[in-house]
């Protein structure tokens, strides 16, 4: 009776983890749907734009108006080349920040963090047409420095995006092999470039991906502070679509993209690299 009992409680008991396991796997359906609606149909309707002309015929204008196009060639290196100056400045800043938030020996608060974390709860318009009346209250207004108010408008709004990875990864900092190294002679010099930089590696990569790419689609910061003198490729693709270019506006979206998957791709195994550092070797 006893072994009969076990056996209707083990078989009732497999089948509750079977009915379980089986609506669990409901949970995920809102998830796909969003996937397929706001995802892979975006996704799909501009490469079908993009590899199409305006009767909707399949072609190949749009890839040839980009490759043969200098203004677009010209937009893309500005846009290159303001994403890695905005990216290096943020750094630079947002390092040093997040080192001191993330050291309890001068971070006992954590509301320096909030107010680090604030100018992000107001409306990103608002933030930089506030910046705008300010700089053109110190005279850097955009008609006569675009490229200087652009960029400071740049690195105000992404410097948060810079702070918060960083300051994330360095909580995880192994600060007993820190106190060892300098315990063993090294000086505070090569702790931080032999130990922090590297256990900090993962944090910096995000922190650029975080700043690089929205940098680079930006259109409303370039705009605003530079009155429109300095055009960007997010700037372009938005032209393109006002003006119901949706073919070329699709491709140089892709081509954004491509970028997008390019820097993760060369980035995917930063945390495997940082795991192997941790175990040893630094010194």
């Amino acid at each position: 009776m006893n072994a009969a009992t076990s056996e209707a409680k083990e078989s009732l008991l497999s089948r509750l983890k079977a009915h379980a396991r089986f609506k669990r796997k409901y949970l995920a359906f809102p998830y796909a749907v969003f996937l397929l609606l706001f995802v892979i149909l975006p996704l799909l309707l501009i490469v079908y734009y993009a590899f199409s002309d305006s009767s909707g015929t399949p072609s190949f204008d749009a890839l040839v108006s980009f490759f043969t196009s200098p203004n677009k060639w010209q937009v893309l290196f500005v846009s290159l080349f303001m994403g890695v100056q905005t990216t290096l400045i943020c750094l630079l800043l947002g390092y040093p920040a997040a080192y001191f938030l993330a050291d309890k020996k001068f971070n006992k608060n954590a509301v320096l963090v909030v107010l680090f974390v604030m100018p992000m709860w107001i409306n990103f318009v608002i933030r930089t047409g506030a910046t705008r009346d300010l700089l053109d209250v110190i005279g850097l207004s955009g008609a006569q420095y675009p490229w200087p108010a652009t960029l400071i408008g740049m690195v105000y709004n992404y410097l948060p995006f810079t702070i918060l990875p960083l300051y994330t990864t360095m909580l995880k900092l192994d600060r007993s092999q820190m106190e060892a190294a300098s315990d063993l002679g090294a000086s505070p010099f090569r702790v931080f470039v032999h130990n922090v930089i590297p256990q900090s590696l993962p944090g910096i990569i995000s922190a650029s991906e975080m700043v690089f790419m929205p940098v680079m689609s930006s259109y409303v910061i370039s705009d605003t502070l530079s009155e429109g003198k300095i055009t960007l490729f997010g700037n372009y693709i938005y032209l393109d679509f006002s003006n119901s270019m949706w073919n070329e506006g699709s491709f140089m979206a892709l081509i954004m993209l491509l970028i997008v998957g390019v820097s993760m791709l060369l980035t995917r195994n930063v945390d495997r690299s940082d795991a192997q550092v941790r175990g040893g070797g630094l010194w």
